[in-house]
């Protein structure tokens, strides 16, 4: 049994790695948030440390490193926001354990060379969440593309749009210096995937770039890829609006849709069981994708809409 920790324990997407560590018998001994409604680690573990300040939670889990082998920390997962990551993964390693990133690792590339620096001086290693490359359907669909005959280009179309309120903006995730932008925050697992599946970048262009909304095209090795990521729920389809949906994703490649929309409840589970094997994905599996990110947030806006996608041009 190994001892986790983690940060932003009152965030989103915390509940999934609380549920991770449980489904893998291992134990919750401290967390770590500036906000405190924190009530969801009673539905997990009874136990657990809690702190509001961070410098608190240092001194806690340096204390429990010094105390034994069986009483520190093992693995600190990271599920604070985006621009918190780089400084809570170096603290991980700093403090003996692994760490166990949600995605972005880092908003700007430069900053994985020297926490890889850190891993080597350490002995210890950052995982990531690309939980995408555990999906069973996706993992078939690779396969299946992988033993497909080889055509020139497949021709991919990417659309997700997940609307949210008015809170965003007024959020850390509004402030594209925090977040890094609807790119980032909420399309970089998709371009991780797509990387995955047909290749490295060739080519890219941005069409659209606001704080709600991004557009634009990707040439990658075997795949021309059109894609447009949105919170903006005024850009949802007649069709989702129609079903009261508040988030429309679709992925289609030569005009088949990719169904994947089942099968998201263990993903997490699976990557933690993957870690603790020492087969977790780590800086060089996600640094594609942050790369590309970083480019796309500061691209010029292309004018030629030759390859732009279809929820862009309709109506021009």
């Amino acid at each position: 049994m190994k001892n986790f920790a983690i940060t932003g324990v009152a965030g989103y997407i915390a509940p999934r790695h609380l549920q991770a560590i449980k489904a893998t018998g291992n134990q919750l001994v401290a967390a770590v948030d500036t906000h405190d409604s924190v009530g969801v680690l009673d539905r997990y573990f009874q136990d657990v440390s809690f702190f509001t300040e961070f410098e608190r939670f240092d001194r806690h889990l340096e204390k429990l490193k010094r105390l034994s082998e069986e009483e520190r920390v093992h693995y600190v997962s990271i599920c604070s926001p985006n621009f918190l990551h780089d400084a809570h993964m170096r603290f991980a390693l700093r403090i003996g354990a692994d760490a166990i990133c949600e995605k972005p690792l880092v908003l700007n590339p430069w900053n994985l060379d020297s926490i890889q620096e850190m891993e080597k001086e350490t002995g210890h290693r950052v995982n990531t969440v690309l939980q995408l490359r555990v999906h069973p359907a996706l993992l078939e669909l690779k396969n299946k593309i992988a033993n497909s005959p080889k055509k020139e280009k497949h021709e991919v179309l990417l659309t997700y749009i997940t609307s949210r309120g008015l809170w965003y903006n007024y959020s850390w995730k509004g402030v594209k210096e925090k977040s890094g932008g609807v790119a980032t925050n909420i399309g970089v697992h998709f371009y991780d995937f797509l990387m995955w599946l047909f290749g490295s970048v060739k080519n890219s262009s941005v069409y659209l770039s606001e704080f709600n909304k991004m557009s634009g095209f990707l040439e990658l090795e075997n795949a021309n890829v059109r894609w447009f990521l949105s919170i903006d729920k005024n850009d949802l389809p007649a069709e989702a609006v129609k079903d009261g949906k508040t988030t429309y994703r679709s992925i289609t490649i030569d005009g088949d849709e990719v169904e994947f929309t089942n099968g998201f409840t263990e993903l997490h589970t699976k990557i933690y069981e993957e870690v603790l094997k020492g087969n977790g994905f780590g800086i060089d599996d996600a640094r594609a994708a942050i790369e590309l990110v970083y480019q796309l947030r500061n691209a010029k806006l292309e004018s030629n809409l030759e390859y732009a996608h279809p929820f862009l041009t309709k109506g021009k």
